[in-house]
């Protein structure tokens, strides 16, 4: 019987372990969604839950796609982070635990001044 490492490791490439279960980051300005501005969904990589919806995202110019909301309350994990000797507020996803990025208060001021800093390969996207 495998274990939850196990089956992480066989659904997910390598460098999604390393951004969705170790809690890495990929680097700016290179992952597939940074730029997209289709109208859709985005969901958990892990277990598919909708997050995001691209009416929420924005372009923060940071190198990584960028909201200022989730789709509903409750759908967010939050805990603070310390690593990097920097303080910031780590962001996961409530169902499955998935590490998604951050969330800093530099967001847009006529909506919610939040800035959810997501990597694209913590989510995909789903198209209306």
């Amino acid at each position: 019987m495998m274990n939850d490492e196990e089956q992480w490791l066989q659904k997910l490439t390598a460098e999604e372990y390393r951004i969705c279960r170790a809690k890495g980051t990929e680097a700016p300005f290179s992952g597939e969604y940074n730029d997209n501005k289709r109208d859709g969904a985005y969901r958990c990589k892990c277990c598919g839950e909708t997050l995001f919806r691209s009416e929420n995202k924005y372009d923060s110019r940071s190198g990584w796609p960028s909201f200022d909301r989730p789709v509903t309350e409750g759908i967010i994990r939050y805990e603070q982070d310390g690593a990097l000797g920097m303080r910031r507020t780590e962001v996961m996803c409530e169902k499955c635990g998935c590490h998604l990025g951050h969330v800093f208060d530099d967001g847009p001021s006529e909506t919610t001044g939040e800035r959810y800093c997501i990597n694209s390969l913590s989510i995909d996207f789903k198209q209306d």
